[in-house]
């Protein structure tokens, strides 16, 4: 079978489209035949061999969402059935042979069924991104209907279903994204209101939207560049929560103690089990009502992943990047 390999660590170079030996499910596993793979920011990472969350052992095929059908099921499985399309979230799994490739096996746990009104795109795109809005808004945040949420970079694959997930639960929202393709997509996603990513300059802009009320939850993509200004705009004791960062910065804590707010921090390979699985039923439960339609931005084939992991590592396009694999 076609497959993605790398056998040394680096960056989009060691990415080889490759034939593999096929991949075989045994007992408690899955083997599906996937249509689309979702690329994540935390691919790139785990490429570089420097990524404290994930060093695979050498060769490895990257990927860790899909969508497919079940072409094989190993003993004792009974949660899905050959046939049934599917998509794979295997973050936490013990078993996951990677879904840049035209097969994947992985445990049967992280195999879950794929509505019919959703497409296989759609479905490489949860995995990651759901859980880790799922996560952000209701485990670390809290979310409650009637509140409002500011999404800091609301366009990219997180940031856009954290805007259906709050418009969902009957929070308002306001998205900033800085290009207008990026901004549709977010006014498309349900955002009440969208805007320029916030700065010093128009804080008081952002304030005015809200009835001159700070939000009551800030999910922040870039916290080494916005999280003073964050500090400044948030509601007194509301919650800062941390999804994205790249560097540095320096901010003053005062401005945390005059608002007595919570500055919390997420990363979905810390969740404990049972939060893990709370937010896969979670997320199963508003595909399945609709409430949750992921947006696909840039889509390339299999052997185009090293410009898709390039556009990543430079900030290139908004909704979610994913995989097509013949």
């Amino acid at each position: 079978m076609k497959s993605i390999q790398v056998t040394q660590f680096g960056g989009p170079e060691k990415l080889v489209f490759t034939d593999v030996k096929d991949v075989v499910a045994e007992k408690g596993e899955v083997c599906v035949r996937l249509y689309a793979a979702g690329v994540n920011p935390s691919d790139t990472y785990t490429l570089s061999g420097t990524y404290a969350f994930s060093i695979p052992q050498l060769p490895y095929t990257p990927g860790l969402d899909g969508a497919g059908v079940v072409e094989t099921i190993g003993e004792e499985v009974t949660n899905v059935h050959v046939g049934d399309r599917v998509f794979i979230a295997s973050l936490m799994g013990s078993k996951n042979t990677g879904t840049f490739a035209q097969k994947v096996v992985c445990d049967a746990t992280l195999v879950h069924p794929l509505p019919s009104h959703v497409s296989f795109e759609q479905g490489a795109a949860l995995g990651v991104p759901a859980l880790t809005a799922y996560r952000a808004l209701f485990q670390r945040a809290c979310l409650k209907p009637g509140q409002t949420v500011l999404i800091h970079g609301a366009s990219g694959g997180v940031g856009l279903q954290v805007v259906q997930m709050a418009k969902s639960h009957g929070a308002k929202v306001i998205g900033t994204a800085s290009k207008p393709e990026g901004k549709k997509m977010v006014q498309q996603a349900g955002a009440d209101f969208v805007t320029d990513h916030v700065t010093e300059a128009t804080i008081e802009d952002v304030l005015a939207l809200m009835d001159g009320n700070g939000p009551d939850v800030i999910i922040e993509f870039l916290a080494n560049k916005n999280l003073e200004t964050d500090l400044k705009l948030i509601a007194p004791f509301g919650k800062i929560i941390i999804v994205g960062n790249r560097g540095s910065i320096d901010i003053n804590p005062r401005l945390a103690m005059q608002k007595e707010c919570d500055i919390l921090a997420t990363a979905l390979w810390n969740a404990p089990k049972d939060k893990y699985e709370q937010s896969i039923h979670g997320v199963i439960g508003m595909l399945t009502s609709g409430a949750l339609r992921p947006i696909i931005g840039t889509t390339l084939p299999l052997q185009g992943v090293s410009q898709g992991f390039e556009q990543l590592e430079k900030g290139i396009g908004n909704g979610k990047l994913v995989l097509i694999i013949d």
